[in-house]
This record gives C-alpha cells, sequence and structure tokens, in this order.
C-alpha cells in the first residue's frame, strides 16, 4: 500500500512538472506602426526579459508569437510593463572567475525590451538574463542610459567596484531634499533604486506609476499545521530474532509551524518551506519470549521528537481562490529522550536502546483555498531509528494528514 502511494505521489510529481497551468490574462501590444492591440497574454512571469511574447486575440483563439521586432511595447493590465529600445549595455561577467581587469564599462549596442519598473517624470527600467541584472532610466524623455555598476579586478588581484550609477543619480536627478548621503547609500538593488525614483517623482510632484506595487507580491506565509501521523515501526536484530517485534500502526499527533517563502517568479508557484513539527508514536507488544528461561517478553516504544522539514513546494492554480500543491522535503528528526525498551513481565529482565533516527524523504500533495485553508497527504519514505547500531536494523513508516492556517 505505502509503496503504491509513493508511486502515486512520485507520479504526481513528474506529471505538474511537466505540466504547469498559467493563464492568459488582459494586456495589450504596439506594434510599429503605433497601433494598440487588446489581447490576451500568456503571463509566464518572465524571469529572463523576454525577446518575444505569447497571446491570442481572444479566449477562443489560437495562440500567437510576437517578437521583439514587430512589437514597439507590450504590457499586461495592472501586472508588467515592457518597451523596446535600442540601448547601450554592458555585458561584463560578475563571476569572479570572469572578471575584466577594465573598470570601464564595455558597452554594446543591442534591441532589447526592457521591463518598466517606474514610469514618470524619471523612468526606471530593468533587464535580466541570467546572472546579468542592468538597470536603464530616463528622464523627460531623454535617452535611455544604463546605470553603471561593475565589478573589475585590481592590479593587486583584488575586487574592485565601478559605482558610477551613484554620480549618474547625482548629476540627473536632482531634489532640493536629495543629500549627498541619500545617493550614496542607494545600492544596486531592485528596491533601493524603485524606491529613490519614488522618491524623486514625489519631489518634484509628477504623477509616476510604480509597477511593483501593482504586481506586490505576499512572499512570505507564516502557517500553522496540525494533523495525525499513521505510523508503524518494525525492529530486527541479525543475531538474535527473540527481541524481534513488529509494532502496530498507530495514530499520533503532530503539530507544526511553517514558514513559506515565495519565490518571485513564475507567477509565485514556487515556495521553499521550513516546518518545525512536534510527532510522537507509542506502542506497545507482547509476546512470548524465545529464550531458555520463556516467560513473556514486553516490547515498548515511546518516541518523540522534533522534525525539521526542509523543501520546495510547487502550485498549480485552479482559480485564483484554489490551487493544488506539491512537496519534497528532506526531513531531519530532533529526538526528545525517546525510549525502547525490552522487559519481562516477572521482572528478570530489563534492556534499552538509544533511539537515534536518520533523515528521511517526505513526499505531498495538498489543496489550498483562498490562501488560508489547506490540506495535505504526505509520505515519508522509511526511517531507520537504530542509526549505530550494528545488529539492529528498524522501520518506521509514517503517512499524515495535515491542516493548515495561514496566519499571514
Amino acid at each position: 500500500m505505502k509503496q503504491q502511494l509513493l508511486l502515486v505521489l512520485a507520479t504526481a510529481f513528474i506529471s505538474f512538472n511537466c505540466y504547469s497551468q498559467i493563464n492568459f490574462e488582459k494586456g495589450y501590444y504596439i506594434d510599429n506602426e503605433d497601433q494598440k492591440t487588446d489581447v490576451l497574454i500568456k503571463n509566464i512571469d518572465w524571469k529572463n526579459n523576454p525577446t518575444e511574447f505569447e497571446f491570442k486575440l481572444s479566449e477562443d483563439n489560437e495562440s500567437r508569437n510576437a517578437a521583439i521586432k514587430t512589437v514597439k511595447e507590450f504590457g499586461i493590465y495592472n501586472v508588467s510593463k515592457f518597451s523596446r529600445h535600442q540601448v547601450n549595455i554592458d555585458r561584463s561577467s560578475g563571476n569572479l572567475d570572469l572578471l575584466s581587469e577594465d573598470s570601464s564599462p564595455e558597452f554594446k549596442e543591442e534591441e532589447l525590451f526592457l521591463e518598466v519598473l517606474i514610469e514618470g517624470k524619471a523612468n526606471l527600467y530593468l533587464y535580466t538574463d541570467g546572472n546579468i541584472t542592468r538597470y536603464f532610466y530616463s528622464k523627460d524623455d531623454s535617452k535611455i542610459e544604463q546605470l553603471i555598476f561593475k565589478k573589475y579586478l585590481t592590479p593587486n588581484n583584488n575586487i574592485g567596484t565601478n559605482e558610477g550609477y551613484k554620480q549618474q543619480l547625482w548629476n540627473d536627478l536632482e531634489c532640493l531634499t536629495f543629500t549627498r548621503r541619500k545617493v550614496e547609500n542607494v545600492d544596486y538593488r531592485r528596491n533601493e533604486l524603485v524606491s529613490f525614483f519614488e522618491d524623486y517623482n514625489k519631489c518634484h510632484n509628477e504623477d509616476y506609476v510604480n509597477f511593483e506595487e501593482m504586481q506586490k507580491k505576499d512572499l512570505f506565509n507564516l502557517n500553522i499545521r496540525p494533523g495525525f501521523n499513521y505510523s508503524s515501526l518494525t525492529i530486527h536484530n541479525k543475531v538474535t530474532d527473540y527481541k524481534d517485534t513488529d509494532f502496530d500502526k498507530e495514530f499520533g499527533f503532530r503539530l507544526g509551524i511553517e514558514g513559506e517563502f515565495i519565490m518571485p517568479f513564475n507567477k509565485n508557484k514556487w515556495a521553499i518551506i521550513l516546518e518545525p513539527t512536534y510527532r510522537n508514536y507509542k506502542s506497545e507488544q507482547s509476546q512470548e519470549s524465545g529464550s531458555v528461561s520463556g516467560g513473556i517478553l514486553v516490547s515498548k516504544v515511546d518516541y518523540k521528537s522534533i522534525e525539521l522539514p526542509i523543501g520546495v513546494r510547487h502550485y498549480l492554480y485552479f482559480s485564483d481562490n484554489s490551487k493544488l500543491f506539491l512537496n519534497a522535503s528532506y526531513v531531519v528528526d530532533l529526538n526528545l529522550d525517546s525510549t525502547l525498551e525490552f522487559f519481562r513481565q516477572d521482572g528478570s529482565m530489563h534492556s534499552s536502546l538509544d533511539i537515534k533516527p536518520k533523515g528521511v524523504i517526505a513526499l505531498g500533495i495538498g489543496y489550498k483555498i483562498k490562501d488560508k485553508y489547506s490540506i495535505e497527504m504526505r509520505y515519508h519514505t522509511s526511517r531507520e531509528l537504530l542509526v549505530g547500531y550494528a545488529y539492529w536494523r528498524s522501520d518506521y513508516e509514517t503517512v499524515s494528514m495535515v491542516f493548515g492556517y495561514s496566519l499571514f
């Protein structure tokens, strides 16, 4: 039964990673003749700036592709906007093994779709391609320029940084309330540059659009995760079998608190999860002793621990309020004074083993509604509880039903 469940979960992981529902959302594009057409654009939440995009004229139409050569601008309403520009871009590598010895940018003219982050009196743009991240700006419809930032190798084989963008901001984006320190404290990061360009547009009482706010995402969830485990334990000694025990399948309580860190790309479909969880398992078996002295041998286990699953989660959206999710985690187990004892009822013998659990893999499939309530079925691969004993082997298996409530 457990092998079948594991096969089902593994198949689900493979299937849903091959297929991922991405919606066509209301948007537009502007062609080379400045004609604007409202369409439905396939929103794949581009991690890298695209060179083309997929769209439909209506839900019933076949999808088509539009390339950068034929489109000046496209966007998804209230989400994102990309505009085509001929710009000088420095693609110098930031890889420490490939650093240039020249501190100056090595510009090359390219035609690119730039993502618009701030649009107003001063505009901020982003270009991402793999490990390359470059920011561009313009003011009052001036030519778009790259904000200069480059790491390089000094003659002494140290790493230097050309932060020319700070001088560009100081020279071109003046405001009476801006100090040199304010500009010097702006890091070459998305959130800090967005904040600076916001401040500049506010300083000049200019209307502006912050596309970051329009697509603001909740990137962290804290969830309480109670539930129960259905567990079994088998122990075996290679030398003698009189202490071999098949403990009963038992229900045990579990309580976890989960931190879910949403990845800011691919439509929030991927997350890193960490879920410290208390769980327990108790069982007792009596059997005729196989030793010469005979008698009733009692085997008793009281296994308590804090599990620390860390893993990845993938969402499959059915609607804005309904989604399926799949988990894969590695589970570290911290023992809490657990015991495994053997004794005869007549008191003539008593022995014990220290429980030392080994880490395992956990696979889960669940359903979440309204980003608030969830239910998940989770399977743990077989866990060894007697690590360090040469002649003992154990097989602890668990299937869990986990309920979730999002605190925020």
